[in-house]
This record gives C-alpha cells, sequence and structure tokens, in this order.
C-alpha cells in the first residue's frame, strides 16, 4: 500500500531519525478521518519539494507522531504547466481542476470569459479562489505530488493577454484551429493550457490572445466538454515529455 500524504510546514529540518508531531487540520485528517494507526508508513512534504517518509509511532488524539525514515528533495518538473480554466456552470470547472492538478499542473487560473454562464463577482470571487485552491490541495494529496498548485485570482480577457508573457508557449484550445496539438514539436517549460467555458471562446477573445502570442491548437475532429478538454491536453504534453516513463 502507498504511504498517504499530508501538507505540514517546518519539515525541511527533518532527517532520518528524527520526530515530528503532525497537528492541526492535516494531523486531525490522518488520526481522525484516515484513521491511521502506529506502525503505517506516511509521508509529509512541505509542498515545496521537499518529501519525508517516515512511520507513524503514536497517535495522540488528533495529533500523530511521525519517526522519519528519509527524506527527499524534488526538483520542479521540466514541464511546469498551468490551467487556465474558464469559469462552467455545475461543477464541471472543479472536476476540470481536480484531475489537472492530479495529472501535474502546478497553477490554475479561473477565467472569467466572456461566454462563461458562471460569474465570480465581490465576495463570491474570493470564495471561489479558497474553493478552487482546496480541491487542487487535495487533488496533490491524492496523487502523492510535493509542489502544492497554486490557484490564482479570477482574471478577465484583458488581464489574461497581460499573463501571456509568464510564459514560454500558450496553447488556446480551439476546435477550429487548423493546427494539431499533436502537431506541435517538443514543448518545455512553463505551458499554459487556456481551456474555453461550455459555449466555447468567443471570437474576439481568440484574436486577443493570439495578439498576445498565444497560439490555437485543436484535439482532433470530436468537441470535449470544458471539464476533459484540458485534461486531455495536459496528458498528451506530460505522456510526450517523458514523465510518465519513470516512477522517479
Amino acid at each position: 500500500m502507498v504511504a498517504p500524504l499530508f501538507f505540514a510546514e517546518n519539515v525541511t529540518s527533518l532527517k532520518s531519525g528524527s520526530e515530528f508531531v503532525l497537528d492541526g487540520p492535516e494531523g486531525k485528517h490522518a488520526a481522525v478521518v484516515r484513521r491511521m494507526r502506529a506502525g503505517e508508513s506516511i509521508q509529509l512534504t512541505n509542498g515545496k519539494g521537499f518529501r519525508v517518509i517516515g512511520t507513524v509511532s503514536k497517535v495522540d488524539g488528533a495529533n500523530l507522531v511521525v519517526s522519519v525514515s528519509e527524506t527527499l528533495t524534488e526538483s520542479l518538473p521540466k514541464l511546469q504547466l498551468t490551467l487556465v480554466q474558464a469559469l462552467a456552470k455545475g461543477d464541471r470547472d472543479e472536476l476540470a481542476v481536480q484531475a489537472a492538478t492530479e495529472l501535474g499542473a502546478l497553477t490554475v487560473i479561473p477565467w472569467q470569459a466572456t461566454r462563461s454562464i458562471s460569474r465570480w463577482e465581490g465576495p463570491r470571487a474570493e470564495k471561489g479562489q479558497a474553493r478552487w485552491q482546496t480541491i487542487a490541495t487535495e487533488a496533490a494529496k491524492q496523487s502523492l505530488r510535493v509542489w502544492e498548485p497554486t490557484v490564482r485570482s479570477v482574471v478577465s480577457t484583458k488581464e489574461l493577454t497581460k499573463l501571456a508573457h509568464e510564459f514560454d508557449a500558450v496553447l488556446v484550445l480551439d476546435p477550429t484551429s487548423k493546427t494539431a496539438l499533436t502537431s506541435l514539436s517538443a514543448l518545455g517549460g512553463r505551458i499554459a493550457i487556456v481551456v474555453g467555458p461550455e459555449g466555447g471562446i468567443d471570437d474576439h477573445e481568440l484574436k486577443e490572445l493570439e495578439s498576445a502570442g498565444a497560439r490555437r491548437v485543436h484535439l482532433g475532429s470530436g468537441i470535449l466538454r470544458t471539464s476533459t478538454a484540458g485534461l486531455a491536453a495536459i496528458s498528451y504534453l506530460v505522456g510526450s515529455s517523458g514523465l510518465w516513463d519513470s516512477a522517479e
């Protein structure tokens, strides 16, 4: 059984033979929700690439005492993916955030697209961002990733175009594009995948994004939902980059 992962601060000073008390919400989740017991394997991370491998030596109410057996420092992956997800109705955008994080996305940017039915305005914007952050963090834990994903503030199309310079490539998923994602040469570095809402990306938004340096690409003859299009693109990029070739 693979040892579950929990986020914890102040673990970078730990080494083999050290002990660490996992308390707070993560300790409660491990002890009360997961019902971990003494002798079971466990992993900890600070969310910044540092992994602690150990064993639960004691359970004290909502806290765990972890005996450390090994520590590792993991670099950022060579492919640093950002999902720019248009707001969508229901939980479709949340499903996209969850799965994209499990697949390796390091950053998520909520996008208030012209055709987005859902609107994040006022207090709802802060609440929505917090909700997505929780989803992303939990997904990272589930997939044992030691780099905690970041969910940024919601952006308009104009604001999104201003962020284009942060990336080595910005790929807009557009079924009307004549360029297939699979036709692009090997991509690396900071890549943003832009996914539109249920009604698609408005023509003026496509033009604005292209003017900012983004490239429109398609995923074949079919049209995927907003909840799955980004996942298909991310899966292809991760697989073709060789990140799935090794479990290390």
